[in-house]
């Protein structure tokens, strides 16, 4: 199994910052993670994308994030990184740290998700 531990959110008013990180970490050896990220889950919402990256560096966006969060990856120790500027109240959510891994030689992934961190946007 992968364990994905995330730190970094909290409280910030309109218009701040916060930087989001997710460390994966395994009891066995991880092959590669081919895909990470992160999804957001609003009260009352379903879970969504927020951005992800994939090994190679395709990058993929919410639009509704797009310009104002950058997702960025240090594949070397299998983490992830969320750098959220201009937020809203609206971007107020549990966030969670998401990966694809490749766990057999083979090339069969599996996915894996984080315990969440809350993020809550003051207007």
């Amino acid at each position: 199994q992968v364990q994905l531990v995330e730190s970094g959110g909290g409280l910030v008013q309109s218009g701040g910052s916060l930087r989001l990180s997710c460390a994966a970490s395994a009891s066995e050896t991880i092959f590669s993670i081919r895909l990470m990220g992160w999804y957001r889950q609003a009260p009352g919402k379903e879970r969504e994308l927020v951005a992800t990256m994939s090994r190679s560096g395709n990058l993929d966006y919410a639009n509704s994030v797009k310009g104002r969060f950058t997702v960025s990856r240090d594949n070397a120790k299998n983490t992830v990184y969320l750098q959220m500027t201009a937020l809203r109240p609206e971007d107020t959510a549990t966030y969670y740290c998401y990966c694809e891994r490749v766990a057999t030689p083979q090339g069969i992934s599996d996915h894996h998700w984080g315990q969440g961190t809350q993020v809550t946007v003051s207007s």
